[in-house]
């Protein structure tokens, strides 16, 4: 692959009580590696569209209370590079199947505390953003496994975002702003 652009992936842990769905990933980068469902985000998708989507396409359960979790630079995986879109939700009903079954082994549900290794890069990122209480982006490419927590500050390139309903809001260079109201803290 001759990748020159950054593509942008959305992956959504999905919750049920202390458990989290999980697949082996098959053919594609990752490969062995354990993943939410996830995907590319389609032109003119929302996020939250995009993670309902892939988790019907991949596993075919419902999901709901979809929530803001992490956004990543994933380098790890190169020539690919992709700007992971991490999304929390519940899951509502269904027994998760594998529909893809060339990108997926199975898909099991695995102790939210003891997820099986190796995880794949961007979900262990949002697995370790969640255990921390913690939402944020981060503008510095990823270039190993190893985690690293947020820094604040303007010149870290690391912005956390409040625990919340962060559905409207977005962090520039004069903090947080709210979509909705205008208004910046």
């Amino acid at each position: 692959m001759n990748q020159t652009q950054p593509l942008v992936g959305v992956g959504v842990m999905i919750l049920k009580g202390d458990t989290v769905l999980l697949a082996k990933r098959r053919g594609s980068h990752g490969e062995g590696e354990y993943a939410f469902p996830g995907g590319h985000l389609e032109h003119l998708e929302s996020f939250e569209a995009c993670a309902r989507r892939e988790t019907t396409e991949e596993c075919g359960i419902e999901i709901g209370n979809v929530r803001f979790q992490v956004v990543a630079n994933i380098v790890g995986y190169a020539p690919k590079h992709y700007v992971h879109i991490g999304l929390v939700a519940d899951w509502v009903s269904g027994e998760p199947e594998v529909l893809e079954p060339e990108k997926s082994e199975f898909w099991r549900w695995y102790p939210l505390d003891a997820p099986p290794d190796p995880l794949f890069e961007p979900y262990r990122i949002a697995v370790q953003a969640y255990r921390d209480g913690i939402s944020y982006y981060d503008t510095e490419p990823t270039t190993s496994h190893e985690i690293r927590q947020a820094r604040p500050g303007p010149d870290s390139g690391h912005h956390p975002i409040e625990r919340g309903d962060t559905r409207h809001a977005y962090r520039g260079r004069r903090g947080i702003r709210s979509t909705a109201e205008g208004e910046t803290s």
